[in-house]
């Protein structure tokens, strides 16, 4: 039998470890993606350039993702990319469209990014954004009810508001009713029963 130097199993390791450094690149759908984690899971379905028989998974974040703005992925949005096995499992590097094109993305944004879309960046005398009521372009519009929209009276005097919270009374003290003369119902029951 032959002896294997230390020489030829040391070039075989660093070739070994060469072949899953190097980037391989695939296509296939995004399995899922959370937007406010900022993380998700590509499903490949071919290798570069072969069919694959079992989909594999591969991680992706939205720091590699080719487009503009916010970036995300949709479910089952088409992907075309480039990974490499990690210590973790296999990692994407650069993650673009179909054909090198920018990524849709996801509709869906984080709450906190919602909000800090329109929070003060609209004049409040004309709706409009980019600018605050001290600089607006418009005269004063005339106060309104915040309820309403009527000129003719302000939020404290609305007469809808006032209609509206005595109707919400009204039913809250129906449910009520409702409760107590069922409890009065058992009472009398448990009673007639105790004496027999």
């Amino acid at each position: 039998m032959g002896s294997v130097s230390n020489e030829t199993l040391t070039g075989v390791n660093e070739q070994s470890e060469e072949e899953e450094a190097a980037p391989s690149t695939g296509s296939g759908v995004c399995k899922w993606f959370n937007v406010r984690m900022g993380f998700g899971f590509v499903s490949m379905s071919s290798r570069d350039g072969a069919p694959l028989q079992q989909p594999l998974d591969v991680f992706v974040h939205q720091s590699k993702l080719h487009m503009e703005g916010f970036r995300s992925l949709r479910e089952g949005e088409a992907v075309d990319f480039t990974f490499k096995k990690s210590s973790k499992g296999l990692e994407s590097l650069w993650v673009t469209g179909p054909n090198g094109a920018l990524c849709l993305g996801s509709e869906r944004r984080p709450k906190d990014a919602q909000r800090s879309l329109f929070r003060g960046d609209r004049c409040y005398n004309c709706g409009g954004s980019g600018h605050h009521a001290k600089e607006c372009q418009l005269p004063p519009l005339p106060r309104r009810c915040h309820f309403c929209q009527g000129l003719s009276h302000m939020l404290a005097n609305c007469p809808l508001k006032v209609q509206q919270q005595q109707q919400q009374i009204q039913s809250l003290a129906g449910s009520q009713g409702t409760l107590t003369s069922h409890r009065d119902e058992q009472s009398h029951i448990s009673l007639s029963e105790s004496s027999l």
